[in-house]
């Protein structure tokens, strides 16, 4: 049995403020492994096929305008409960009211803008990891 992969995204906001380091060495020192990273200016082309889902909801054009705005780093983790671990990581959506400790927690704010800038994604299934992972690691 191979050790469970996820897709970990530090979006543009991240990337942007310098927090690219800081937050893997949180993934690495929860004691994940990191298999593949890399920087990449986002198509709307990949955009789409990872935001699939969402098409047609208020919020999905402000997040692919977002997610277009500046390069984001694309990393795939692996280990066990990787997907659930990194979730608890990086905390609840709305950084405002995630915990301290987590990383929306610690780095993330409401900056007042059409869609919320949370740092970072990662997939919430097995499922998800393996679609999200072909899609940005083709």
């Amino acid at each position: 049995m191979s050790a469970e992969q996820t897709l970990i995204l530090i979006k543009p906001d991240g990337v942007a403020r310098g927090l690219t380091g800081t937050i893997l060495s949180r993934v690495e020192a929860k004691g994940y492994k990191l298999v593949d990273l890399k920087l990449v200016n986002a198509t709307r082309e990949i955009l789409e096929a990872h935001y699939a889902e969402h098409v047609g909801k208020p919020f999905y054009e402000p997040l692919v305008e977002f997610m277009l705005s500046g390069p984001v780093a694309a990393a795939v983790f692996e280990g066990e409960r990787v997907i659930e671990g990194f979730r608890s990581l990086a905390g609840t959506t709305e950084p405002t009211t995630a915990a301290p400790g987590t990383i929306r927690g610690d780095f993330g704010r409401d900056w007042g803008l059409k869609v919320q800038q949370n740092l970072v994604h990662g997939s919430d299934s097995p499922e998800s990891a393996e679609k999200e992972i072909s899609i940005w690691f083709s």
